[in-house]
């Protein structure tokens, strides 16, 4: 059985999906966009003021169920413009020192016209 996870720390889902799922040891979390949670508006026009938005309702999520950004072992990222993919490293790159395995691509659309999209999946110890 699967447990579905949700916080108030990170934008809560408009659709029919879960901010993220914990099936045992793994942790699925759905697309972040960066929406600010408090206010549900996107946060800036800005790649990196977005890429930190994103990252930090990630954290809220993993912190809901005692993990951290260490636990992140593969992420997803979708960018409206590659051109911004130097930007978005960057800030990208000083959250994830355990430098998780990725995959990033460049989409035409993105919901909200935002700038960026990030998934994930993380493990993180079994109990008992």
């Amino acid at each position: 059985m699967f447990e579905r996870i949700i916080t108030e720390k990170a934008p809560l889902p408009v659709g029919p999906y879960s901010q993220a799922i914990k099936w045992r040891n793994l942790i699925f979390i759905s697309g972040q966009i960066p929406i600010d949670p408090k206010t549900s508006k996107i946060v800036s026009e800005d790649i990196e003021i977005q890429t930190k938005t994103v990252i930090e309702n990630m954290k809220n999520i993993l912190d809901k169920v005692g993990a951290d950004l260490d636990s992140v072992v593969k992420t997803t990222i979708y960018l409206k413009n590659i051109k911004d993919f130097e930007k978005m490293n960057y800030v990208y790159a000083k959250y994830f020192k355990n430098k998780p395995a990725r995959t990033t691509v460049e989409v035409s659309n993105l919901p909200k016209n935002i700038l960026i999209e990030i998934e994930a999946i993380a493990i993180i110890e079994e109990e008992g």
